[in-house]
């Protein structure tokens, strides 16, 4: 027979919303596009299959980031699925004022969108919708073209720290 026991609660400030939803196991993905001024990129574990028929995902974006005005600006950019062999490229992209590009090996899309040559997977998609919402904004993209790479276990973030996972 099971307890029942109430839960410990706790205010729901930033540090004790954050601390929660780090316990959620996240993805991690490259977002990718070709602005006026040159490649632009940054790191998301926000993002999410939103619709198979017709294909869409979605992303969010803080409004303090430097790079999403250049993203959002170019209209339409690639997603890269990363890999547990990602994690220092990944960290990479995270940084401000970082030479995101340079020392590694970048293939293009058709859209002219730059990619990790070795990521697991990646999708050229058009913005169709941004919503802002909170400190973010929400980014829905309708997916145009897309290729697994070669097989490998996915980056995922858990607890403020990359993971691999267990077979």
């Amino acid at each position: 027979m099971l307890q029942q026991t109430e839960p410990v609660q706790h205010p729901l400030d930033q540090r004790s919303f954050r601390d929660i939803l780090g316990r959620f196991t996240t993805g991690v993905v490259l977002v990718t596009a070709q602005a006026a001024h040159g490649p632009v990129g940054m790191a998301v574990n926000s993002f999410t299959s939103v619709s198979l028929d017709p294909p869409l995902v979605a992303l969010c974006a803080a409004h303090t980031s430097t790079t999403w005005p250049d993203i959002r600006a170019a209209g339409s950019f690639a997603v890269t699925i990363l890999g547990e062999r990602h994690a220092e490229l990944c960290r990479l992209f995270s940084r401000r004022g970082a030479d995101r590009f340079a020392g590694r090996d970048w293939a293009y899309t058709r859209a002219g969108h730059p990619i990790p040559a070795d990521g697991l997977g990646w999708l050229d998609c058009e913005i169709t919708a941004i919503h802002p919402t909170g400190d973010h904004e929400l980014v829905v993209a309708s997916a145009a073209e897309g290729a697994l790479a070669g097989p490998a276990e996915p980056l995922v973030f858990h607890a403020g720290r990359f993971r691999g996972l267990l077979a």
